[in-house]
């Protein structure tokens, strides 16, 4: 799954140059091989991302939950703060957190890929609060937020890249502030969806099930810089981690 009145897209700053030699844009960040060999069907092709960004489909693939998953991320948020969401999501995600910041509010979306950059822009083009970037979620950002909200996105990546990201974000987070995971988890073995999520991990997601062995905390470098929560929905098929940066 994955302003004015205008969408404003960053631009990636002009490199140095020496005198006489006009600036020259700094390159994107080039697509994960990952992302073009597992995903392009899901998040590059154009049948993607006309099909999936539908709120009823994601509804669906979440089995009924996407509204109560929303709902669940954003109440870790307050209104008036800063927020970075580190990969961009189908459906009404950015518009939700937008709304429970409310007009004091900032939210930056980011992703690797410039065709959900321009499909996020669309979508949120009539809120001034939310700006839209391309960025590399392995990589920290310049700036510090209050809160980070990653919804749905480390299932995604392979182990190394979700060390990356996690690192990442940690290192974007003011002290006192919060990364907010919420992502897949093992079922209880009761679980009357375990057969079909373990075939969904193994032929659509193989990244997913890392999440079920193994926790979200685990893949911090330094996990003791932060205070780590962990809370878990739907028979355990979800989970929400909850990483407050400690004061240095």
């Amino acid at each position: 799954m994955r302003r004015s009145n205008q969408a404003l897209v960053d631009r990636p700053a002009p490199s140095p140059s020496s005198a006489g030699t006009p600036n020259r844009p700094v390159a994107p960040p080039p697509l994960p091989d990952y992302l073009r060999d597992t995903y392009t069907w899901a998040y590059l092709s154009d049948f993607g991302t006309r099909f999936f960004d539908h709120q009823l489909v994601v509804n669906t693939i979440l089995w009924g939950n996407a509204r109560r998953l929303i709902r669940w991320a954003c109440s870790a948020l307050r209104p008036g703060q800063t927020v970075l969401q580190p990969a961009a999501v189908y459906g009404s995600f950015s518009r939700d957190v937008a709304a429970t910041l409310g007009p004091q509010g900032q939210l930056t979306v980011c992703d690797v890929a410039p065709v959900q950059v321009a499909l996020t822009t669309r979508k949120v083009a009539d809120l001034a609060t939310v700006t839209v970037c391309q960025h590399d979620a392995t990589q920290p950002h310049d700036k510090a937020f209050d809160a980070i909200v990653c919804f749905f996105l480390l299932h995604e990546v392979p182990d190394p890249v979700k060390t990356a990201i996690v690192d990442a974000l940690l290192a974007s987070v003011k002290p006192g502030g919060s990364v907010i995971f919420v992502d897949y988890h093992q079922t209880a073995p009761w679980h009357p969806l375990r057969p079909v999520m373990a075939g969904v991990f193994r032929f659509l997601e193989p990244f997913a099930q890392a999440l079920c062995r193994r926790d979200i905390r685990d893949y911090a470098s330094t996990s003791q810089q932060a205070e780590w929560r962990k809370e878990t929905r739907f028979g355990g098929l979800y989970q929400r981690v909850i990483a407050t940066r400690l004061p240095t």
